[in-house]
């Protein structure tokens, strides 16, 4: 029987200088962060296959109410991604990563 193992994603600013200590920096992002430079982002991947839909995110509008709906939601579309999802799964077991964000 084959255990699953949850990887740990850290999340940090993408305007936070990058670290050894991050592992493989990973955008999650549809959106390029304004003002940065690739050097200065540093990243390993740019996956924007499982991000939410623009339509998913226009309707949970930040809205702590809808959260698990969202996240029901969401789960339904990445599951439309099952490559991109099994990547990032493989990457986060094999050292860490950081995903870099530029909330609003």
């Amino acid at each position: 029987m084959e255990t699953m193992t949850r990887a740990a994603i850290a999340v940090k600013r993408a305007y936070e200088a990058p670290s050894p200590a991050d592992g493989r920096r990973i955008l999650v992002e549809r959106l390029w962060p304004r003002g940065l430079s690739k050097e200065r982002l540093a990243l390993d991947l740019w996956s924007k296959d499982v991000v939410p839909s623009s339509e998913l995110r226009r309707w949970f509008s930040h809205e702590v109410a809808k959260g698990p709906e969202f996240r029901r939601r969401y789960r339904e579309e990445l599951g439309r991604h099952p490559a991109g999802v099994a990547h990032l799964r493989k990457l986060a077991r094999d050292g860490p990563v950081t995903r870099p964000g530029a909330p609003r």
